[in-house]
C-alpha cells in the first residue's frame, strides 16, 4: 500500500492536527482534545473541521448536536497517523 504523502503532509503542517491525530483509536470531545493538547479550542475546533474534509476524522454523533460532539479517527486518519510515527515526522512530546 503506498503512503498518501498529501495526507501526512497536510497533517504535520498543524500542530493542532497532530494534536487532533494523537488521540489514535480513542473518540474525544473537543474540549478534552484542547485540554490534553494545551490548545485554544477554536483551533482544536478548526483542526477537527479540517481533518473531518480531509476524511481522517468522523464525528460520531448527529450532525444537529452542538454540545458534546464526540469525533474518532477514521481507518484512514490511522493509517495516515502510523505513517507519520513511523518515519519519524514528528518528535513525541
Amino acid at each position: 500500500m503506498s503512503t498518501d504523502w498529501n495526507a501526512v503532509s497536510f497533517v504535520i503542517s498543524s500542530q493542532y492536527r497532530i494534536a487532533v491525530l494523537r488521540l489514535d483509536e480513542s473518540a474525544a470531545v473537543p474540549a478534552r482534545i484542547a485540554e490534553d493538547a494545551d490548545a485554544g479550542i477554536a483551533h482544536i475546533s478548526r483542526a477537527l473541521q479540517e481533518l473531518r474534509e480531509q476524511g481522517l476524522v468522523e464525528l460520531l454523533v448527529s450532525e444537529e448536536r452542538r454540545k458534546g460532539r464526540v469525533y474518532g479517527m477514521t481507518d484512514h486518519g490511522a493509517r495516515i497517523w502510523e505513517q507519520i510515527e513511523t518515519e519519524g515526522l514528528i518528535s513525541s512530546e
